[in-house]
């Protein structure tokens, strides 16, 4: 069976004046003269992505779109529709945005990041800015410290909304965040937590003892590398912290904590430093 808006391995049985026809062995697709590859001959298999023209066609190619129906993606608001917009799917078919599926009006030159599927109706392709309605909130097949990907979404009250792995919504809090974060960007993730509610609480930099035990080498490193002394401490800004080693605050002290009750480092409030014996090293 041919799933529309996905790649299909189809086979070529003909050719027309416009292009190959390829079938699954029960419906037939036109694959258009200009999208299709050198030396593709009859009787191959071709991997193509199926849509339904506005005429009513099944028409494949052989370009690669920026999303497939079942994901989320950040897309371009490239035209005015009848009660709603299009918007580019990098292939010669646009994506439909209907008002009633727009979380906030869209309007040319807009981006956003939208969930493609297909309409029940007439299985023409088509996306919605109304994410929570097609994110999975139970049963969330994840464990805490899991490393993720993250499709950041848009800001909110406490931080910034991310689509975990194409499936699930998570947040990332203003606090926890030195980096700055744009709509659209795709950047790797932790879990941190999966609250009581099912809400999943995110970080960008990894979870447990074995990311503490890392970083830990890290700080030892650079301190020889800087002399012995490194001008950040207790109540250094967690700005300062995060530029010199990609760290948030919390994460730090736990670190420079560690080396101290291991009597390598001395810690004060602006500064961090090796015992003498581990200079001499």
């Amino acid at each position: 069976m041919i799933a529309i808006g996905q790649y299909n391995d189809l086979r070529i049985i003909n050719k027309t004046e416009t292009g190959l026809i390829l079938t699954d062995g029960d419906k037939e697709v036109l694959l258009p003269y200009n999208l299709v590859p050198p030396n593709t001959e009859t009787g191959e298999n071709i991997n193509v992505f199926v849509y339904v023209h506005k005429d009513g066609r099944l028409l494949a190619t052989t370009k690669r779109p920026l999303a497939c129906v079942g994901d989320f993606a950040y897309l371009t608001v490239v035209d005015d529709g009848e009660d709603g917009v299009f918007m580019d799917l990098g292939i010669d078919k646009d994506v439909y945005v209907p008002e009633k599926e727009q979380k906030r009006p869209m309007f040319k030159g807009d981006k956003h990041v939208v969930y493609v599927f297909l309409d029940s109706s007439n299985d023409r392709m088509v996306a919605s800015s109304r994410l929570t309605n097609f994110v999975e909130e139970e049963d969330i097949d994840l464990d805490e410290g899991d490393e993720v990907s993250l499709l950041i979404v848009d800001r909110s009250d406490l931080g910034f909304n991310a689509i975990v792995n194409n499936k699930y919504i998570g947040l990332l809090y203003t606090n926890e965040l030195f980096d700055e974060l744009h709509s659209g960007e795709i950047r790797k993730g932790w879990l941190k937590k999966i609250r009581v509610d099912g809400k999943i609480d995110l970080s960008l930099q990894p979870m447990g003892y074995s990311h503490i035990l890392d970083n830990k080498n890290s700080v030892m490193e650079e301190l020889k590398a800087s002399g012995g002394v490194i001008s950040l401490g207790d109540k250094s800004s967690p700005d300062a912290i995060y530029e010199r080693f990609k760290l948030s605050k919390n994460a730090f002290k736990k670190i420079i904590g560690g080396l101290y009750k291991d009597r390598l480092i001395t810690i004060a409030d602006h500064e961090i430093k090796l015992f003498k014996d581990e200079e001499a090293e």
